[in-house]
């Protein structure tokens, strides 16, 4: 059994690359975004080089991930695991290494303290910010000039990989991955269409998804006439809205 989230994600990579892992639809926006295996794992490891290389993290800092469900949030949350760091993905303000949001988000994220601080629009076509937040860098500029692959530390299944109001370790977060897969009926090869309204918990929509073998179909602002054209269109074979 995989003990790790880098394990999950790379088994989850190697069942077929060139496939689509994650689809990603804003109705909102009109913007779809379809990563391969490939390509996803390109973005992850480019977000671990950035942490590692760019910002100076190292083994079990902490990075706060003040972001909504988004296929950015995805390559993030893995990349900061591939790093063999922990993730606060939005409890109390504590103090941390560096920190993640959006600009709609910047007056929350002022109450984490942290010297190193990343701003992304979540844009179409990951399109850079025309003007990043007062004391931002722009995570999308940032990430591209690193490299493609990483090669860090091995993360143990003992390593933190959530931190804030709740701390778990890699296993934790597998094993409760692994649960809710069999909850939400999340079964090897399931293609999922996964409304963000309703599953806004990145253990529903990324990690029970990954750790069961099924490929994503993340949709925020649903239009719900477009769910059945979509599910057709997009091969889903399980729908949770």
């Amino acid at each position: 059994m995989n003990t790790t989230i880098p394990q999950v994600f790379a088994k989850a990579v190697g069942r077929d690359p060139a496939a689509p892992l994650l689809t990603w639809y804003d109705d909102a926006t009109g913007d779809r975004t379809e990563l391969s295996g490939t390509t996803l794992d390109n973005w992850v490891a480019k977000t671990a080089n950035l942490l590692v290389d760019g910002v100076g993290l190292g083994h079990g800092d902490t990075v706060a991930l003040l972001l909504p469900p988004h296929w950015q949030t995805a390559a993030l949350l893995l990349g900061v695991s591939a790093a063999g760091l922990a993730a606060d993905l939005g409890g109390d303000p504590q103090p941390v290494e560096a920190l993640f949001t959006t600009p709609e988000l910047v007056e929350r994220a002022a109450g984490w303290a942290t010297l190193d601080r990343y701003a992304t629009g979540l844009l179409p076509l990951a399109m850079p910010l025309r003007t990043p937040p007062e004391g931002y860098a722009d995570y999308v500029t940032e990430v591209r000039n690193h490299g493609d692959h990483f090669r860090g530390e091995p993360v143990g299944a003992a390593d933190r990989a959530l931190a804030g109001h709740v701390e778990l370790s890699h296993q934790d977060v597998v094993e409760a991955a692994v649960e809710r897969a069999g909850e939400l009926g999340i079964t090897a090869g399931a293609r999922v269409l996964i409304d963000t309204a309703f599953y806004p918990d990145a253990n529903d929509w990324l990690l029970a998804p990954l750790v069961a073998g099924a490929s994503i179909v993340l949709c925020a602002n649903l239009d719900t006439s477009k769910t059945e054209a979509r599910s057709a269109t997009e091969k889903v074979t399980l729908t949770l809205v």
